[in-house]
């Protein structure tokens, strides 16, 4: 059930803050998605790090993490993002993509990890 409550938010959060940060970029990069994958990692980081510490139980692991953070982020898009991109020719924005984000993405979970070391160390 946690699982569940958690992405009830996460999933319609996820298509709203898509659209909208979408919405304000004119260009074929698919910023939404990056985004909500960016944001996704730091969370799960700053979580993982919580768990770590003990300031997070099992409980709030399966709410955010699994349920939230599952519903939230969503790698098929970011697969199909970047495939439609090199289909149509933006091979540039597919390859940039990519690295931008597994780059932004490992280090916004860094940047969680961190964050909750300073917190809860």
């Amino acid at each position: 059930m946690l699982v569940i409550a958690g992405a009830v938010v996460g999933a319609p959060l996820r298509y709203l803050t898509d659209r909208a940060v979408q919405a304000r970029h004119d260009t074929v990069f698919p910023w939404g998605t990056f985004t909500v994958n960016v944001v996704g990692c730091l969370v799960l980081g700053l979580l993982a790090g919580a768990v770590t510490y003990g300031a997070a139980s099992h409980s709030v692991q399966l709410l955010v993490g699994t349920g939230f953070c599952g519903a939230l982020t969503t790698y098929s898009t970011f697969s199909y993002e970047t495939l439609r991109l090199a289909e149509t020719g933006a091979r540039f924005f597919a390859v940039a993509n990519v690295v931008a984000s597994v780059v932004a993405g490992i280090g916004a979970a860094f940047t969680g990890a961190a964050l909750a070391q300073a917190i809860w160390a």
